[in-house]
């Protein structure tokens, strides 16, 4: 067998992802959220530099040296919220991604893969502006539940799919 032939067999099996309603979902989906977490690192750094709030000392170089630079080696409760909502995002969006590509290559209606993947990813937003607005609670509460919902109603669906238990 040639080597482009194993190429562009290789090609094949990898343009069935591409081909797959589910899968396009899962992935545009899937970036919007890992997107938006890229983000909370963009905004945990405004908000350091905003604040004037440091954790490292070699942080400050731009702001003063010696005891003024060690006065910005602080915390800040606007800096702390920011990271926390961050943190959440890992805690949320890393499991999300790894069974929402499991559940998508189970083979799902494309209906219940939307649905599942529409409401996660709304709620995400949500729970990020609830945070960091903030917003009067449940609203943070309610939307981080339904997301967490959200990925075990997934995983519920792909063990009864695929796994053999």
């Amino acid at each position: 067998m040639s080597r482009s032939s194993v190429k562009s067999g290789e090609m094949a099996r990898l343009t069935q992802f591409v081909d797959n309603e589910v899968f396009r979902a899962f992935a545009t989906y899937a970036a919007i959220v890992l997107v938006k977490m890229m983000l909370m690192a963009v905004t945990t750094s405004y908000f350091r530099l905003t604040r004037k709030a440091f954790d490292n000392l070699e942080d400050t170089v731009s702001f003063g040296t010696g005891e003024s630079a060690k006065k910005l080696v602080r915390g800040h409760p606007d800096v702390d919220r920011v990271r926390r909502c961050h943190l959440n995002d890992l805690e949320n969006i890393v499991p999300f991604f790894g069974i929402g590509l499991l559940y998508a290559l189970s083979g799902p209606e494309l209906s219940s893969a939307l649905l599942h993947f529409r409401i996660f990813t709304v709620c995400r937003i949500i729970h990020t502006f609830a945070y960091l607005i903030p917003l009067p609670q449940p609203s943070r509460g309610l939307s981080w539940a339904i997301g967490y919902v959200v990925t075990f109603s997934m995983l519920y669906n792909l063990m009864k799919s695929v796994l053999y238990l």
